[in-house]
């Protein structure tokens, strides 16, 4: 795991941006949240007001799972490969909500099965074909682990390159809600049973046969929480551990991050985990509909932007929610002051 220097948030920033809400033509306090975020952007960037966030970017990193041969997702692993092409192709619903909020998408195999053939928004950058089957050992090695972290790392480093603001991050793999759960139960301290959800829509039976499978991963692989890449190497998936040297990478160079939901909150936990000041730089978007969601936010200490009832995952909480960072910017540098207005206090 490579060494990382995050700044902490200005506080200077936050300050100023704190006092200059205390001057703008409203009753203090009146925006709510707006103002949280908005002193929030001010110490991530260091500036206040802090720049409107224009040049947004969404990253979803797309593997495969071994344990979904398991049948515990109601879609086959095919469908990994043909919505990632789907994204290329612009036809999911990350793409819709991308073409909405004003956000260049990116999409990047880390581990899908197969190779796919080459589309403009699609990066190549297959660490292996799938993990293994985590109910039967360590999903992957350490050495992948560490090299999904440095692809998440450098998939921020690029969009930085060609101008960056505000990043979400999203994902695809058919049955990678199974190892996020592993992982949310072995940083928080869970149960399967307390933290698994239906995914993408299963019955109960399939519902007990998923938690069987993670009681037995757990059992099996001993993942040690206060290590969180032998978390991300024993019962990870290749996608969230991109997703989590994302989320580093851009903290390291003040870049606010906007988290989606069940999954992305398992890759922030194993960020936070290895780099506490992380958490810093990250915002929910929304809760997810996925039950151990809350868990994720609680051990977080987040609140979260959207409720929205969502679980589809690909970023689409995070994109929606990028417009309300926007609006909170844009508060602080085009709202009138009293004195501006001619408004005697």
């Amino acid at each position: 795991m490579n060494s990382i220097s995050i700044p902490p948030l200005d506080r200077t920033a936050m300050a100023k941006a704190r006092d200059r809400h205390r001057r703008l033509t409203k009753p203090p306090g009146s925006l709510g949240r707006l103002e949280e975020l908005g002193i929030w952007l001010a110490g991530v960037t260091g500036r206040c007001p802090p720049p409107v966030p224009m040049r947004k970017a969404v990253l979803v990193f797309a593997a495969d799972h071994g344990v979904a041969a398991h049948g515990i997702s109601i879609a086959p692993p095919e469908v990994t490969r043909l919505m990632t092409l789907n994204f290329a192709a612009s036809g999911a619903a990350i793409n819709v909500l991308c073409h909405q909020v004003g956000a260049r998408m990116q999409v990047v195999d880390v581990g899908i099965l197969t190779d796919l053939p080459p589309q403009r928004r699609l990066l190549m950058s297959k660490i292996r074909r799938g993990t293994a089957d985590l109910s039967e050992g360590p999903a992957m090695t350490r050495k992948e682990a560490r090299e999904a972290l440095r692809i998440g790392a450098s998939c921020v480093e690029q969009e930085i390159e060609a101008g960056l603001d505000l990043l979400a991050l999203g994902e695809m793999g058919i049955g990678n809600t199974t190892p996020a759960t592993a992982m949310i139960c072995a940083l928080t301290g869970g149960s399967p049973r307390e933290v698994a959800g239906p995914g993408t829509g299963i019955g109960k039976d399939r519902l007990e046969k998923k938690i069987a499978l993670l009681e037995k991963s757990l059992a099996v692989n001993q993942p040690d929480p206060s290590d969180p890449l032998d978390v991300l190497t024993k019962v990870g998936g290749l996608e969230i551990a991109a997703m989590a040297g994302a989320m580093r990478r851009a903290a390291e160079a003040r870049v606010p991050v906007v988290l989606d939901g069940f999954i992305a909150g398992a890759a922030a936990l194993a960020a936070v985990g290895m780099d506490p000041a992380v958490r810093d730089y990250l915002a929910a978007g929304h809760r997810s509909a996925e039950p151990g969601h809350e868990r994720v936010l609680c051990h977080l200490g987040m609140k979260p932007l959207l409720d929205l009832d969502m679980r589809l995952g690909e970023g689409t909480g995070a994109a929606l929610a990028m417009p309300i960072l926007e609006a909170a910017a844009r508060i602080l540098s085009e709202m009138a002051t009293f004195e501006e207005a001619g408004i005697p206090l």
